[in-house]
């Protein structure tokens, strides 16, 4: 299994870009990629007390702009109650979208394949804490060949920051679990500078070079904390993530610890075949960073650009890289803005564009052709505002088009005036995709192979 992922992850680091064109660019190598428009956006959205059923919830948005029923909800399932609804993710065979709750650490896995139109629940994973080994707070859903990796956020000892990692079979099986290195227990890694915290939050693999990058940012007891009163709590202000651990990917052993002070998030790693490098942005710091592979074959970390003004608190959420890497979507939830900046030289990116897209921003996904970029707007239950200025909105999904030097807007949907709640993670599907008119693997081989 080894050995086929490692030829699968080859090609397609190698040839993804020149072969797709409607994918969303932050998705596993692994994965097979939609190629042309996509059809649906599935949003996992937050259930919001007085809103509707004020239950959890799958969207599934029609964006085919060739479809009746273009820029309207098509379908909807509620999960029964709220779980603070995060993130979510595909398996490499696209046929399972898997969705996570950072409170009650239960894991939904979508059936996408049967009807796209209309996914419907295959299983719900509700012991994860158990046949992890004690991880709470299940995040990134990130696919490996036949598996699903989930990041963990935290744990059921202290509810800290100290976390770890499980993999399961893509149909829900519990495989293995491994936890982030620490100070009193590196694992083997090699600690570069002051941390070793154990914090964890995002992944991303290069497989070309046998490297899962994984993040870090803090425990329950803060992302379900009131976001005022954490803010004003000194103690809980010390305790949030400052690394980024270089992992074997094929021994899911770590190899070295990076100091990445003030919360880094979400991970994007470059697609060029000679580009190993990736990026990351810090909450607490505003500022974008560089992990990358130096002459000497030893991974860094660097800080290489500002995001607006710290002292405003911008807050830093969600990234997206570009399919020919020159360019960083940098979304800032505190202040509702995106920014973009040509990244063409990774050592000194540089802010070319700045918009205001709502009240608040969080998630933001880019089509593989680069031409449509999507927004929602929800961070966690407990942080989001309740209130809008002006004449802001407050939680939405929005679609623009990007011509390369403007955003022109499409559609936008009102999440709390559908009644549907807060809308966070976005996933992309295809009406065809499994009849095999619509999907490819990225080296036009067909679907990835079986393992």
């Amino acid at each position: 299994m080894i050995k086929r992922g490692l030829i699968w992850g080859l090609l397609t680091s190698l040839l993804s870009v020149q072969a797709a064109h409607g994918d969303e660019t932050c998705m596993s190598p692994y994965m097979a990629k939609i190629v042309g428009q996509e059809d649906y956006v599935y949003i996992w959205t937050l259930g919001l007390e007085g809103v509707g059923d004020g239950e959890d919830k799958l969207v599934t948005v029609d964006v085919n702009p060739d479809s009746e029923s273009y820029g309207r909800v098509i379908h909807s399932i509620s999960m029964g109650g709220r779980n603070e609804a995060h993130h979510s993710g595909l398996t490499d065979d696209r046929r399972f979208l898997w969705a996570s709750g950072l409170d009650t650490s239960k894991i939904f896995i979508f059936d996408v394949h049967s009807d796209p139109a209309a996914p419907r629940l295959h299983r719900t994973i509700d012991d994860f804490v158990e046949k992890t080994g004690g991880i709470v707070g299940p995040h990134t859903n990130y696919a490996l060949p036949g598996r699903m990796l989930i990041t963990g956020l935290s744990n059921n000892r202290d509810h800290g920051g100290r976390t770890g990692m499980a993999e399961y079979t893509n149909g829900g099986d519990f495989i293995t679990s491994v936890w982030m290195p620490t100070d009193d227990n590196l694992q083997g890694a090699v600690k570069s500078g002051s941390y070793a915290d154990g914090y964890g939050y995002d992944a991303r693999a290069l497989p070309r070079r046998n490297v899962l990058v994984s993040s870090s940012f803090t425990g329950w007891n803060n992302y379900m904390m009131n976001l005022g009163k954490m803010m004003g709590d000194a103690e809980a202000m010390k305790r949030f993530g400052n690394t980024v651990v270089i992992w074997d990917l094929h021994a899911r052993t770590p190899k070295k610890i990076l100091d990445v002070p003030g919360a880094p998030l979400e991970i994007r790693c470059a697609w060029g075949s000679q580009s190993n490098y990736c990026f990351t942005t810090t909450a607490l710091t505003s500022k974008v960073w560089l992990i990358y592979e130096d002459d000497m074959g030893e991974w860094q970390a660097k800080a290489v650009a500002d995001i607006g003004d710290a002292s405003k608190i911008p807050l830093p959420v969600d990234i997206s890289i570009s399919a020919d890497d020159k360019h960083l979507w940098v979304n800032t939830w505190n202040d509702g803005k995106v920014r973009l900046f040509d990244i063409s030289d990774p050592f000194a990116p540089k802010q070319v564009m700045e918009e205001k897209i709502g009240e608040q921003v969080n998630m933001v996904s880019q089509s593989w052709d680069g031409e449509r970029v999507y927004f929602t707007s929800s961070l966690l239950a407990n942080w989001d505002k309740t209130a809008a200025t002006g004449d802001n909105d407050l939680q939405y999904f929005k679609l623009y088009q990007w011509d390369g030097a403007s955003l022109k807007p499409q559609f936008h949907l009102d999440f709390i005036e559908l009644g549907l709640g807060a809308p966070h993670q976005m996933r992309f599907g295809a009406r065809a995709l499994y009849g095999g008119a619509s999907a490819q693997s990225p080296s036009g081989l067909g679907a990835p192979p079986a393992h």
